[in-house]
C-alpha cells in the first residue's frame, strides 16, 4: 500500500493533500504509542509463579486526559478543515464565470450534457457524450450531478473530488485543472451488479483545443462520439 498520494491537478488538491498529511502523521504517531504501550503492559504484567492478579479501580484523571486529547485534536482538524470544505462545497462559494456541464449518473454509465451555443441544455445544437467528459484546463468548471436510479459518486482521483449523486436531487460539484491529460473517473459508490465498470475519462483539454472541439460538436447538432 502507498501512504504517499499521487500528485493533484486541481487547484484545491495541494491543500486537501496537506489536510490528509497532518491526519496520517497524528494517527500514525497514535497508533505507534499505542501499540508500543501494548506491547510494554504485555510484557510487564504478563502471568508469573506466585505472582497475583490484584483489582484496580481506575484514574479518572487518566480517563478525563486520554478523553480530553482525542477531543481537543478533532476538534482542531475539524477548523482546520472547515475553510477547505466550504471552499469545494459551498455553492455560493463557487467561482464566478465557470464552465456548466450537466452529468447524469445511471447504472452503469455517465452522461454529460453540453448546452447549445445559446447556453441552454436543451438546445436543438445541445449535445452528450457517454462515459467522457471534456473540460477547458485552468478554468472553473461546474458539473451538476444527477442520478436517475440509485446513488452514484463521481470520482476523479486526480482531481481530488468525490461527490455522490442522487436520485430527485440536482447536486453541485466544482473544479479547476492545471495540467492536459486524460484522468479516470470511477464510481465511487456500490451501485449494482454492473458497478465495476461503470468507468469512464475526465479529458482535459488546452482553451483553444476545447473551443475548437465544442464548436465541432454543436456544428454537429448532438453527435455520439
Amino acid at each position: 500500500m502507498n501512504w504517499l498520494l499521487e500528485p493533484s491537478v486541481s487547484t484545491f488538491g495541494p491543500d486537501i493533500d496537506q489536510l490528509y498529511y497532518i491526519i496520517l502523521i497524528i494517527t500514525g504517531i497514535v497508533f505507534f504509542v499505542t501499540e508500543g504501550l501494548l506491547i510494554y503492559f504485555l510484557v510487564k504484567y504478563r502471568a508469573r509463579e506466585g505472582r497475583k492478579a490484584e483489582y484496580i479501580h481506575g484514574s479518572t484523571r487518566a480517563e478525563v486526559i486520554w478523553t480530553a486529547v482525542p477531543f481537543v485534536v478533532v476538534l482542531v482538524l475539524a477548523l482546520m478543515s472547515k475553510p477547505l470544505w466550504d471552499q469545494i462545497k459551498e455553492p455560493s462559494l463557487f467561482p464566478e464565470g465557470a464552465y456548466e456541464i450537466e452529468v447524469v449518473a445511471r447504472q452503469f454509465e455517465w452522461e454529460a450534457r453540453y448546452a447549445g451555443a445559446n447556453g441552454e441544455f436543451d438546445a436543438d445544437d445541445s449535445f452528450t457524450l457517454l462515459n467522457r467528459v471534456h473540460v477547458p484546463v485552468n478554468q472553473p468548471v461546474i458539473l451538476h450531478l444527477e442520478a436517475e436510479d440509485v446513488i452514484h459518486s463521481f470520482f476523479v482521483p486526480d482531481f481530488r473530488v468525490k461527490q455522490d449523486a442522487v436520485p430527485g436531487r440536482r447536486i453541485p460539484v466544482w473544479f479547476e485543472i492545471t495540467e492536459t491529460g486524460e484522468y479516470e473517473l470511477g464510481c465511487a459508490e456500490l451501485c449494482g451488479i454492473g458497478h465495476y465498470r461503470m468507468d469512464g475519462l475526465v479529458v482535459v483539454q488546452s482553451e483553444e483545443e476545447f473551443e475548437a472541439w465544442k464548436q465541432e460538436r454543436v456544428a454537429a447538432n448532438g453527435g455520439q462520439p
